[in-house]
């Protein structure tokens, strides 16, 4: 007797995409001389940020200006396809375009590198639809924070 088992979990095409996204950037890297790895990695993050949409371009470019401005320390690189920064190797903040896995708004977003640890729960993932003065300042403040050179407040 067998069995059929109808329930197959399986990653949709963008994912698989991002999949494979990271598995060249990894080849990429591992390629690089560590002197120039932070100016092939703006140049890959801008590369990225190019091919975007131009609601999603328009973030991104912002998002990219404000990281590198508040955390010059922070390294540009693709990370599943996505512009990404990162410490000692280790990302540390990335933006994801609604277009990547076809969603209703681009995010920014902070991995457990980030430390923006604040009681016993904090957001690490923020919906962007625009930016705002605001926006902009709270990004600064997150990145900063992220980054080690401020402490949550």
């Amino acid at each position: 007797m067998t069995t059929k088992n109808t329930a197959t979990v399986s990653f949709s095409a963008e994912e698989r995409a991002a999949m494979k996204e990271h598995a060249q950037e990894l080849k990429t890297t591992a390629r690089r001389n560590g002197k120039t790895a932070k100016a092939d990695g703006t140049a890959d993050v801008l590369a990225k940020i190019a091919q975007m949409a131009p609601a999603d371009r328009v973030l991104a470019e912002r998002i990219h200006a404000i990281v590198t401005a508040e955390a010059p320390q922070l390294s540009p690189k693709t990370w599943y396809g996505m512009p990404a920064y990162a410490r000692d190797g280790k990302v540390v903040c990335f933006f994801q375009s609604a277009e990547k896995f076809k969603s209703r708004y681009a995010t920014l977003g902070f991995s457990d590198s980030a430390h923006l640890d604040d009681g016993a729960m904090w957001p690490v993932t923020y919906a962007l639809t625009s930016l705002t003065t605001a926006a902009e300042q709270r990004i600064a403040d997150l990145v900063r924070t992220a980054a080690g050179t401020v402490s949550v407040r």
